[in-house]
């Protein structure tokens, strides 16, 4: 690589493109800090307007590139997918052109690469360094496909090739990136050997003045006007949307077991309860309707509440009036909610699978529990519901561990000096 200026030194203006569909997605914490630095020039592609609500420097160029063209009528399923990525990517090449026309060539390009965005980038800069922040690779045994049989029962030819041309996509922007981020060591664990070893772990990491315990919190009402009290049993789970994947079969399952062990128990379920995020739809309806049919008439329901979406700021107070958190994953990504919980002291029970046992200990900072047994699962939250002393020391020991590992300054730090090592050429696998 040509000689390039220090991210660090202020010395003269680095140059850094982001490139990221949900703009500013995992960007968000790095470009402030880059802004309040100095000396950088930033500028980013993505596809959907900015968020508002998420600050973003004054500084920051932010550029939208459009779409020419839908999928084809008619074209082979096995690539629908990779075609939809092609598209995405010729489009914000098309804008990368652009912004080099104006005269912009970056020093460093740090793209998502997962919606396709990143396929073409180095077709316009060649010789500039491309960091691609990587959060999975698909396998068709030891992480998420397969793993559950009730839902997941298809082991054809077929099943294995759509895994293949999932993936295809990423092994053109992994032989392109010049290296690789990944936010957890399970997550990097799914990618080839050969493409590990250009893949460093870093956390997006947590806001830890945001996410704290708080020892006395205030009442906070739910959207169907609950009012929910410090000192009451309160169970919390959180989905973006319900489905399989993150265990809403197991929790809601877990829901008349629970009762009878605690009667009094507060359950509230945030997430949207159309569609899903991951893995297949419902064949019949929604998932979460169809496992609330399965156990009507064995539960209370007056004592569950499903809030749907909530913003950040009433989700934060929820989980500091948490009594106990469950957390269930297929081995998958993990959410930041787990970690947003632990900072904020909750007594986890989590699902006894690769992703959560990477930051739960059990009986060390939480509980691990099979995910498929919705009776041990309710078991461990009466545990964490009855023994306060024990949750609490949970609560205690799991907010060390995320200050500790994932603390939002440090991981922050952590990406900038990576950054500036892959800008400068000193990363080689």
């Amino acid at each position: 690589f040509r000689t390039r200026p220090s991210l660090c030194s202020g010395s003269e203006t680095v140059r850094i493109l982001f490139v990221h569909q949900n703009f500013p997605g995992q960007y968000l914490h790095i470009v402030q800090r880059l802004a309040s630095h100095g000396g950088h020039q930033l500028v980013a592609l993505g596809i959907n307007a900015l968020d508002r609500s998420r600050p973003l420097p004054d500084s920051l160029f932010y550029a939208r590139y459009g779409l020419n063209r839908g999928n084809t009528d008619g074209i082979h399923p096995l690539v629908t997918e990779t075609e939809s990525k092609v598209i995405r990517a010729e489009g914000c090449a098309r804008a990368a052109h652009q912004l080099k026309e104006k005269g912009f060539v970056p020093d460093l390009i740090c793209a998502h690469p997962g919606w396709g965005e990143s396929l073409f980038l180095k077709a316009i800069w060649p010789d500039v360094p491309l960091l691609c922040y990587q959060e999975f690779f698909y396998n068709d045994q030891g992480f998420d496909s397969n793993f559950d049989p009730e839902f997941q029962d298809d082991q054809s030819w077929q099943a294995q090739a759509k895994l293949t041309m999932k993936n295809a996509y990423l092994h053109i922007a992994l032989d392109q990136a010049d290296w690789n981020v990944s936010p957890t060591h399970f997550q990097a664990s799914s990618f080839p050997d050969h493409h590990r070893r250009k893949i460093s772990i870093i956390h997006d990491g947590i806001d830890l003045h945001r996410a704290v315990p708080n020892p006395s919190p205030e009442p906070l009402t739910l959207p169907d006007g609950t009012v929910l009290e410090a000192g009451q049993p309160i169970v919390t789970f959180v989905n973006r949307r319900l489905e399989p994947y993150r265990g809403c079969h197991t929790f809601i399952r877990a829901i008349p077991d629970l009762q009878r062990l605690c009667p009094e128990a507060r359950i509230v379920i945030v997430g949207d309860t159309k569609g899903v995020s991951y893995g297949a739809g419902c064949p019949d309806g929604e998932w979460g309707d169809r496992f609330f049919a399965e156990i009507k008439g064995r539960y209370d329901p007056s004592q569950v509440h499903c809030t749907g979406t909530l913003p950040y700021q009433q989700f934060l107070p929820l989980l500091q009036l948490s009594a106990c958190h469950v957390y269930l994953t297929y081995p998958f990504v993990m959410s930041w909610s787990l970690l947003e919980s632990m900072a904020c002291g909750c007594a986890v029970v989590g699902s006894d699978t690769a992703p959560v046992r990477e930051v739960i200990r059990d009986g060390v900072n939480g509980l691990l529990v099979d995910f498929f047994s919705p009776i041990d699962l309710a078991s461990a939250v009466a545990e964490m519901l009855s023994d306060r002393e024990r949750a609490v020391a949970f609560g205690e020991a799991a907010r060390a561990t995320v200050e500790h590992r994932y603390d939002l300054d440090s991981c922050v730090s952590r990406h900038l000096a990576l950054m500036n090592l892959v800008a400068s050429g000193g990363m080689v696998a």
